[in-house]
């Protein structure tokens, strides 16, 4: 079996067991904070020692296309008018040439921290693009 590189636009994002169609994903990014350590037996050019610290994510950041009569984005950022955020997991999958997932990250407990409307203009005749950036409390990675 030959291998070979994944293209990145064949791909699906899912809540609540709902598809919800999106034209980009990012910010799936992790990362673990060094934290540098020294003692008083080092010398003035001894390096400091590293140690791993806290695991942190990111943002992510969904954009998709406008659809008429559709808000949904702007009624989750505003919590439908309840005081108390509304969190989904979400899972995201990178599909190979036959809609087969080859990677699924599954994102914990998210919700949205900052809704955007498309850009506007005249002259223009692109589609109108909104997106939601949203903070999670954790992402899980595994191969299909």
């Amino acid at each position: 079996m030959a291998k070979y590189h994944i293209p990145v636009f064949h791909f699906s994002v899912s809540w609540g067991g709902t598809n919800v169609g999106f034209s980009e994903v990012s910010g799936l990014t992790q990362e673990i904070q060094a934290i540098e350590y020294r003692d008083g037996m080092m010398g003035p050019t001894t390096l400091p020692l590293k140690r791993p610290g806290l695991r942190k994510s990111g943002n992510i950041t969904l954009k998709r296309g406008l659809l008429t009569a559709d808000n949904d984005f702007f009624m989750w950022f505003n919590n439908n008018g309840t005081p108390n955020v509304e969190r989904r997991d979400l899972t995201i999958m990178l599909l190979n040439d036959e809609s087969q997932p080859v990677f699924v990250w599954t994102i914990a407990q998210a919700w949205p921290v900052k809704c955007e409307g498309p850009s506007l203009k005249a002259t223009g005749n692109d589609i109108a693009i909104e997106s939601v950036e949203l903070a999670h409390e954790g992402i899980t990675l595994r191969p299909a």
